[in-house]
């Protein structure tokens, strides 16, 4: 029986992960949490997937507070680009493959068209700076690694934009959302779902990937959607990115191109209201 190992077990992926492995029996799963793979401290990382022994890695650990990495460089590129290049290594040293998550905070924002995976990469914060290192250190050491670019992630689990949109419609009268960031939200349920269709399928395609469902839209329209599926009253009002200063720059502009993972694992990929829809259904 084959060992998944899932790191950043607590994480909105990590635990759809989870909900999602009883519907594979024939994995041994184990989820682990920041103590059980600690990827701010190298040795102890290392020793802990010698311990671990997995014939499969599915990375999604990662250091995520966008505005926080740009106080915490050191903490950001240690957990984002250094534990993945170890991690990576052992990957290729033992013959286990490796599905690594990134970000579409790799892009710049200033495409006008959705972006392929092999569309110039030019981080505009520490966070994606961090992680494009991170992709950059997995492929060097790893050549056999699949790496899933994803975007504006959300689940019923963890912290995000859909929980907290939710918890703001029912405490305020009215709210402010930026308009003028596109791009396209992703289930984690659908993203984890797709990294075990693509670890069942007879085809392991090593490379970068992109993930997210479809459609093309700001947050200030999720945010709509949100409203809509929820039937909260609060007015929703769209503002543009100056009005609300970040310590953190965002891509104004970073919708996916799905095509080769649409063609090179026939995947389905949900329009993103259809997926929002069945996370409230969940909820």
């Amino acid at each position: 029986m084959k060992k998944i190992l899932v790191t950043g077990a607590n994480g909105q992926l990590g635990s759809e992960l989870l909900e999602l492995s009883s519907v594979y029996p024939k994995y041994e799963w184990c989820f682990a949490d920041r103590t059980q793979i600690t990827l701010d401290n190298l040795d102890l990382l290392k020793a802990q997937l010698n311990e671990t022994k997995p014939d499969i890695i599915l990375n999604c650990a990662a250091y995520t507070a966008v505005d926080k990495a740009e106080s915490e460089k050191d903490l950001a590129f240690t957990v984002n680009h250094l534990a993945v290049k170890l991690i990576a290594k052992y990957a290729k040293d033992n013959d286990v493959k490796l599905i690594h998550i990134s970000t579409d905070y790799v892009f710049d924002g200033t495409s006008s068209l959705a972006l392929n995976e092999e569309a110039k990469t030019n981080p505009i914060n520490i966070y994606g700076a961090s992680k494009l290192a991170g992709e950059l250190a997995c492929q060097e050491e790893n050549q056999g690694s699949i790496i899933i670019r994803t975007s504006w992630v959300y689940s019923k689990f963890g912290n995000n934009f859909v929980k907290t949109m939710q918890r703001l419609m029912q405490e305020r009268e009215s709210i402010n959302v930026v308009n003028d960031q596109i791009g396209s939200p992703t289930y984690a349920a659908d993203l984890a779902k797709a990294m075990m269709d693509i670890l069942e399928s007879e085809r392991w395609m090593p490379g970068i990937y992109n993930y997210s469902n479809e459609g093309e839209i700001s947050w200030y329209e999720f945010a709509l959607s949100i409203k809509e599926f929820g039937n909260y009253k609060c007015k929703v009002e769209g503002i543009p990115s100056q009005s609300y200063p970040t310590p953190a720059r965002r891509p104004e502009f970073s919708l996916l191109d799905k095509n080769k993972i649409k063609t090179i694992y026939n995947l389905d990929v949900p329009d993103y209201k259809e997926s929002l829809k069945k996370m409230f259904k969940r909820t």
